[in-house]
């Protein structure tokens, strides 16, 4: 590629700025990236002020990727990595889970030291007595290098890194893309820049897509990928109730999706999530219709089931806070793909545009290397592991079943009352 030619990326999240830097760093002269907002970008799915940072994965390259990931975050970015440990629970005494044991068994052998534990029952409670829930009917392990890390703060940072190093950026009504722009080039169409909000068309030479749960507003999907709504609570702990959870990890019960962070620090802010199978939203267009969030802002709300859900997995694990109000409650928009892979690769329809989306709800953990991966699917010089699981595959069926880390039910339209709550 010609370095002095100029890039445009559309979305400031985890994948877009994390391209932005690795290319200007690869001495690309001329790059500018475009969101709705400065980044932290408000209703991404790579801001808040926790997410996961863990190598336990049941496929060896994620697994290979998240140790990489990990020392990046001790070194690179350690003033946001809170090692905190990671305890991965599931329903019964029997260590069985599938996903659980294969993640346990990689981190055994490519982990290079790292700390594990399994446990059974009660053993957990032994360790973590700040988890004062009755753990006695589950099982699992421990990886006490795992942690999280402010997710905020940390694309803050990312930023300010791009802004450094000559990266260009709009926000507002000229950084809100509406449509691509395409001209007719031999067979296949070129994409010539984008229209925003402010009805401005912006040019470029090349045009990556980082647009995450926007994707669906930019692209036919083909189920590709799909936008779905993870519930997400808040809940305030005075700071009595923090200093009892002191030292406790990061609890995933993989059996239901439900999840939870130590308190954070100051604030002392309990919150907690579900990895699940998500809520779908729908917009009509031609000739289909599509799930995404919706360009403008939207509310804070929880449909009924999904606060329920959030409330079991306290009853479980943290019952002392189980009726406490919520402080904050979401939905958090993954971009969800067939088996949990990555999208990166050009779109075989245009010459120039390039798709870096599909973070499946796992994607924030490898920000201190997921720029040079992407660079390299860029610039043709990938793994062929890496091409051919990040490759734009040919349109998929339209389920979904994740790579065997999701728990819970099944996916579930929103209904029309429950869409108009949100939106």
């Amino acid at each position: 590629m010609d370095k002095e030619k100029s890039i445009l990326i559309v979305g400031a999240g985890v994948f877009g700025l994390s391209t932005a830097l690795e290319l200007s760093r690869r001495g690309y002269t001329d790059i500018t990236v475009l969101d709705r907002h400065i980044p932290p970008v408000p209703d991404g799915s790579s801001v808040d002020v926790s997410r996961i940072i863990r190598p336990d994965y049941a496929d060896k390259f994620y697994a290979r990727m998240g140790i990489e990931a990990l020392h990046g975050w001790q070194k690179d970015f350690s003033q946001f990595f809170h090692r905190s440990g990671l305890l991965c629970a599931q329903s019964g005494r029997e260590f069985r889970n599938e996903y659980l044991r294969e993640a346990r068994d990689n981190l055994e052998k490519l982990g290079d030291g790292l700390d594990l534990c399994t446990f059974i029952g009660e053993e957990a409670n032994v360790r973590y007595p700040g988890i004062h829930g009755d753990l006695s009917q589950t099982s699992g392990y421990c990886n006490l290098d795992a942690g999280w890390a402010n997710a905020a703060e940390s694309i803050k940072h990312l930023a300010n890194l791009c802004k450094d190093a000559g990266v260009k950026s709009l926000s507002g009504k000229q950084g809100t893309v509406t449509e691509l722009v395409s001209e007719k080039s031999t067979d296949r169409k070129t994409i010539s820049g984008v229209r925003t909000a402010d009805g401005e068309v912006v040019y470029a030479g090349t045009i990556i897509l980082a647009t995450g749960a926007w994707t669906p507003h930019l692209l036919e999907s083909g189920n590709r990928f799909l936008s779905t709504g993870q519930p997400v609570g808040y809940m305030q702990l005075t700071p009595e109730e923090a200093a009892e959870m002191q030292g406790t990890p990061v609890m995933i019960n993989l059996s239901t999706g439900w999840f939870a962070f130590p308190p954070t620090p100051g604030d002392h802010l309990l919150k907690m999530a579900r990895h699940g199978y998500g809520f779908e939203t729908t917009h009509a267009s031609e000739p289909s219709r599509y799930s995404a969030p919706s360009l403008s802002s939207q509310h804070d709300y929880l449909p009924r089931d999904a606060e329920q859900a959030l409330r079991d997995g306290l009853a479980l694990f943290l019952p002392k806070f189980k009726d406490r109000a919520f402080l904050k409650a979401k939905l958090c928009w993954y971009t969800d793909t067939p088996k949990g892979d990555f999208i990166v690769d050009y779109h075989p329809e245009y010459t120039n545009l390039f798709v870096a989306t599909g973070g499946s709800g796992h994607a924030f953990k490898f920000l201190p290397i997921l720029g040079r991966f992407i660079a390299d699917d860029l610039e043709g010089t990938a793994s062929e592991e890496q091409r051919k699981k990040w490759a734009w595959m040919e349109t998929a069926e339209p389920i979904m079943p994740g790579d065997g880390s999701r728990g819970g039910p099944e996916r579930r339209v929103l209904t029309e009352e429950e869409q108009a709550l949100l939106f």
